[in-house]
């Protein structure tokens, strides 16, 4: 009996012990997890400071790099001025000279700007007069444009020639009857007649090629002019270009049409407009 009861009390002191070790162990493994989480988190806050410090230590070297480059700029700069310096020393330049220089410059410039915008405004009137003189149906087949200072007059082959020929026809006879009174009128002005076709050869016994057809087209333009209208010849030029100047594609019938026409080319007499630009201006002393 004493025997048992003795059993008894060793295993309920057995049991005891273990509830008790089993308890510690897991607040070991809760606060071992704990640590392991802080040092982690450690770590991780370290490595981040670590590549904020390498940052600033690349953005420091590149602003040490910029400042170097900046010095050498400067250092530069001042040779520069300092040579220019010494330069101007040198030859003694007077800033009233340069003053006077830029003024002239600037006077001289205004001049050529007050030929180019007469040049430009009887131009205009030229064109304007042009048109107004002709008639609705006219302008369908004649195209009045200016460009570059220069008057384009662009009259359509059917208008102004027979099928196939350079032979003037009659219905040109009153569209240049008023495009020579304009010529006329403008006496100061060089007429340049210009030929152009589309790229179809041309099939003529007496025409070898398309660069004969356009001269010869321009040149029965300006006969008329001078033998007609009584323009002075010695404003008139005649010339062709051929097929080598298209403004529309020849691929289409429309584009081919295009291209064949006779333009009346009217510009101011080049040496009086050279002399004109040559005139010194009248000084403002």
């Amino acid at each position: 009996m004493k025997k048992n009861v003795l059993f008894i009390a060793l295993a309920a002191g057995l049991m005891m012990t273990s509830c008790a070790s089993k308890k510690d162990l897991a607040n070991c493994q809760t606060e071992n997890k704990s640590l392991t989480e802080s040092l982690q988190a450690a770590k991780e806050d370290l490595a981040a400071k670590n590549a904020r410090v390498t940052s600033l230590e690349e953005q420091l070297a590149a602003q040490r790099k910029a400042l170097e480059e900046q010095k050498k700029a400067y250092a530069a700069l001042q040779a520069s001025l300092d040579k220019s310096l010494t330069n101007a020393s040198q030859n003694n330049i007077s800033i009233e000279k340069l003053v006077d220089q830029i003024n002239e410059s600037n006077q001289y410039i205004r001049h050529l700007v007050e030929v180019k915008s007469k040049s430009d405004s009887l131009n205009m009137v030229l064109t304007n007069n042009l048109t107004r003189s002709l008639s609705k149906e006219e302008l369908k087949e004649v195209d009045v444009q200016v460009l570059k200072g220069v008057v384009y007059i662009s009259l359509a082959d059917n208008m102004l020639y027979k099928s196939g020929s350079y032979e003037i026809n009659s219905r040109a006879a009153e569209t240049l009857s008023k495009i020579a009174k304009i010529i006329k009128d403008y006496k100061d002005y060089d007429v340049l007649i210009e030929g152009n076709t589309d790229n179809v050869p041309i099939k003529k016994t007496n025409i070898r090629n398309n660069w004969d057809l356009s001269t010869l087209r321009a040149s029965s333009v300006v006969q008329a002019l001078q033998n007609d209208y009584g323009v002075d010849p010695k404003r008139l030029t005649a010339g062709g270009r051929g097929e080598y100047n298209p403004i529309a594609s020849n691929d289409t019938e429309v584009g081919k049409q295009r291209n064949r026409r006779t333009q009346i080319i009217i510009t101011p007499k080049l040496d009086e407009f050279m002399d004109l630009i040559g005139q010194a201006p009248e000084s403002d002393k």
